[in-house]
């Protein structure tokens, strides 16, 4: 068989899961290659780009496509359309794929599945795009929700709402930060490690290291094969965990001997922070809603070998007696639509509708209601998300400052100064893609007043 046929087979198939039968990208992708190990790894990373990208890229595709073929992807049968967004991505993306091999194998599929009819619609649609690709004419910047759609590949309702809330320019600049390639921060664990010695045993290994902004324990690392290949990740002495992530940390700002409870704590970074803050001391209490979720968290702790926090199954949605005023820290990261992420979790801007957020912010306030009567009174909640939507993060913030016994902290003590705002000094920060050097994400704190 064909080794550039089978993988584009396999890219076929995924590719129907993620948009016909609605699996997460990520899920397919992580189960493909998990049965797929046998293939070579360049095969395997070929996978896995194509599939990513074409999914990225899918408006931007099919604006393309629906350029030059009379027929629209919409009308399209579903083998049809996956096998010309696929190869019209390779066209457009990938140097190292010869324009004649993305042509002839997307033939080559079709007639495999059964199209041997339509061979030559994909051949001509195809071949026009490898010779007019720089043709193509894009929405008129006249109509900027419209330009931006195709040309960043983000579907229109979402650029509307983030034109209204951020401004144009802000706009562009968080699609193209979609877009780019993110890299891999981790953290250096504090308790018990030489931050000098780990970053030598990184280099060692022939890891690129390179500091990364505003905090001086996070580092991007690149020019590595696989991460659990890394002795300072198998040692416990490395966290992937992305800057944002790291700060809500830093505004939570833990100290020795403090029990603290992480409502939605998988797969546990945030949680093993906090115990690394602690040293050895007072504990954290790590929850989450499926044991396979706990798993993911238990496993870091073992691998960190921290002694300071357990992880157990418990819903965050039913409330909890036994934790009525124990806490000094309540951190509630609660589910949400995860729209400051999308760079890493691309069909999130597919999947999220006006209705699924407008049920996650029922279930935001639902856990929030409860992590309230988990505090001391003096104690400290941190509410965070992963999204930079409105409804789920300020209002959100205004909503608990209104209805319970909380006031708003200023978190300007626990931030670098070019992070200060006046939103910080009032308790919460925006962070938003291509505008800060992280993911999109908002975190608050809030203190529970003494009465």
């Amino acid at each position: 068989m064909n080794k550039g046929y089978q993988a584009r087979e396999i890219v076929l198939g995924l590719l129907l899961e993620i948009n016909e039968e609605g699996v997460y990208c990520h899920k397919a992708i992580g189960d493909a290659l998990k049965k797929y190990q046998f293939l070579p790894k360049q095969e395997r990373a070929f996978i896995s780009r194509v599939c990513e990208g074409t999914v990225e890229y899918a408006i931007q595709i099919d604006h393309v496509i629906n350029y030059f073929s009379k027929i629209k992807t919409a009308d399209m049968k579903p083998v049809i359309r996956e096998i010309l967004r696929s190869a019209v991505y390779q066209l457009m993306y990938m140097d190292s794929v010869p324009d004649a091999a993305a042509c002839n194998e997307a033939v080559k599929l079709a007639q495999k599945k059964g199209f041997y009819n339509l061979k030559p619609f994909v051949n001509g649609v195809l071949r026009t795009i490898a010779r007019q690709v720089d043709q193509v004419q894009y929405p008129s910047k006249e109509d900027p929700v419209a330009y931006l759609s195709a040309r960043y590949s983000m579907p229109e309702h979402l650029v509307r709402r983030w034109m209204e809330l951020y401004g144009a320019d802000i706009t562009r600049e968080m699609l193209r930060s979609f877009l780019r390639e993110s890299p891999t921060t981790i953290r250096c664990v504090q308790n018990h490690n030489s931050q000098e010695k780990i970053l030598e045993s990184l280099r060692a290994q022939r890891v690129r290291v390179e500091r990364a902004p505003y905090l001086d324990y996070a580092f991007y690392i690149s020019g590595y094969d696989h991460l659990m290949m890394l002795d300072a990740f198998w040692n416990g002495q490395i966290q992937v965990q992305d800057i944002s992530s790291m700060l809500v940390t830093e505004i939570a700002h833990p100290t020795r001997g403090d029990h603290v409870i992480d409502l939605c704590a998988a797969p546990g970074g945030k949680a093993l922070h906090m115990a690394d803050r602690m040293g050895d001391y007072g504990m954290v209490d790590a929850r989450d809603v499926t044991p396979q979720k706990v798993e993911m968290i238990q496993e870091n702790i073992a691998r960190t070998e921290a002694i300071n926090i357990q992880a157990r199954c418990q819903d965050a949605t039913i409330f909890d007696p036994d934790s009525v005023l124990k806490a000094d820290i309540v951190l509630a990261d609660v589910p949400c639509s995860g729209y400051g992420v999308i760079g890493r979790k691309p069909d999130i801007k597919y999947k999220m509708t006006m209705q699924k957020q407008q049920e996650l912010v029922l279930l935001q306030r639902r856990i929030l209601s409860m992590a309230v009567d988990y505090i001391k009174p003096g104690g400290v909640l941190i509410y965070s998300t992963c999204t930079i939507a409105k409804e789920e993060n300020e209002d959100n913030y205004k909503w608990l400052l209104e209805n319970f016994p909380l006031e708003a902290d200023s978190i300007d003590p626990f931030l670098p100064k070019e992070l200060r705002s006046m939103t910080t000094a009032r308790g919460y920060l925006q962070l938003l893609p291509g505008v800060h050097h992280t993911d999109g994400f908002f975190m608050a704190r809030f203190k529970r007043k003494a009465v």
